[in-house]
């Protein structure tokens, strides 16, 4: 069996592991539970958290076990890893209502019948454990000066706003969640994004002095794109894996406008494709690097969405730009259709107005901003004087030009904001 270990690595996941060799030993002699934490402060993950979750599927298929933590007890105190201002302090109401959305998505990648994979809430110990008995008992295993040395806090302290007292428990209650899942399920690696390496080393280190056990930790690069970008983020903000917050449509767009210099690093790290396929890409150009794109973007819908919405995504995008049928040697192993199909713009970004409307005119700048292309009407006219507004391909001139029943064609109009982001006005 192939060493997790090497699948991670070759595919881009691993920035910083400890005690390298023995990990290693560790995934080859038995079998493993892994966990990961999972931020609860909103009712779905978006891409930045692909990573994550992508690392326990490749657990999973390793046929080891894989456990999602969800911070219900964690995210009563917040954590500063990675920010300059205190996060939002949420209610166990608020938490569980989240964690409902985040493993109904969870549950796309990985297997949670029969115990395969777990998804457990730390509040369900945290919030019971007595201060002054966790202080005396756990507390002295912490070196305040290691603690203030940890990127996590000096980001915070460097800051502004500065760190506060509770979130400085942080640390502390993360390594005793690695200690809680060692001793209830025998976990004895855990996985985070870089920014957790301060949390995850306390663990090991408060398992070691407390249990005399050794565990290991794993840390994951930030990912970003190649114009330095964060993963996940546009100008329209995040990109959630909830279809409610983004459609699926506009999932499959953010994947396939994907920058030609990451299609390979991301066809590595966000989908289960052969490397010796994906090694190919790295050769390819022009109508060939936009056909890997769109294998890119159909197994990345797919595997968040499934395949029926792929399907819809992959139709509605072929009814706006035309359809590209991928060859058969280019990433064969992907389940991308492969012959063209029947137009269908369904899933197109979409909103119907009235006819009447358009015989007395409606101002260009309103309907933009009706449409979801511009956040308010000012930056709709700021859209359109600065030339990044189109209707029916042609540039709008002026933010005050009206759009009119002469601009129907095929009873429904399209709206473009800049270069990729399209809406259609559908007659009534």
């Amino acid at each position: 069996m192939t060493n997790l270990i090497d699948i991670l690595q070759e595919r881009g996941f691993i920035e910083q592991t400890t005690h390298e060799n023995e990990l290693r030993d560790y995934l080859e002699s038995e079998d493993v539970t892994c966990y990961i934490g999972f931020d609860p402060t909103a009712s779905s993950l978006h891409v930045g958290s692909l990573v994550p979750i992508m690392s326990l599927a490749h657990m999973q298929n390793c046929g080891h076990r894989p456990i999602a933590l969800i911070g219900g007890g964690t995210g009563l105190v917040g954590d500063p890893s990675g920010k300059t201002e205190m996060r939002q302090l949420l209610t166990s109401q608020m938490v569980e209502a989240n964690a409902l959305g985040i493993k109904k998505q969870l549950s796309r990648f990985l297997d949670f019948s029969d115990g395969n994979a777990l998804m457990l809430n730390n509040a369900e110990w945290l919030t019971k454990l007595e201060y002054i008995p966790f202080l005396r008992d756990f507390g002295r295993y912490f070196s305040v000066n290691r603690m203030l040395k940890a990127e996590s806090y000096k980001m915070r302290l460097e800051s502004e706003e500065g760190l506060n007292f509770i979130e400085f428990n942080y640390m502390l209650l993360q390594a005793y969640d690695f200690m809680e899942l060692y001793d209830q399920f025998g976990c004895r690696l855990q996985m985070g994004g870089s920014d957790q390496w301060g949390n995850i080393v306390a663990g090991v280190e408060l398992v070691r002095r407390v249990r005399q056990k050794t565990v290991f930790g794993i840390t994951f690069p930030l990912v970003t794109t190649s114009s330095g970008e964060k993963m996940g983020k546009t100008a329209q903000g995040a990109v959630w894996l909830a279809p409610d917050r983004t459609s699926c449509y506009e999932y499959y767009q953010y994947w396939i406008n994907t920058d030609d210099r990451d299609v390979a690093r991301f066809l590595a790290l966000f989908t289960f494709l052969p490397m010796s396929e994906i090694r190919k890409v790295e050769k390819l150009s022009g109508a060939e690097l936009n056909s890997a794109k769109q294998v890119l973007a159909f197994e990345t819908t797919r595997l968040a969405h499934g395949k029926e919405e792929a399907m819809q995504a992959y139709q509605a995008s072929a009814s706006m730009f035309g359809a590209r049928v991928v060859p058969e040697e280019i990433m064969p192993s992907s389940t991308t259709p492969r012959q063209a199909w029947d137009s269908d713009d369904a899933s197109v970004p979409h909103s119907y107005i009235k006819m009447d409307q358009l015989k007395a005119g409606v101002p260009a700048f309103k309907i933009f901003h009706q449409a979801g292309l511009a956040g308010s009407r000012g930056a709709a006219r700021r859209l359109i004087e600065q030339g990044g507004a189109y209707v029916n391909d042609q540039r709008i001139a002026s933010f005050d030009q009206f759009i009119t029943e002469n601009d129907i064609k095929d009873m429904e109009i399209l709206l473009r904001s800049g270069k990729k982001r399209y809406h259609k006005i559908k007659i009534k």
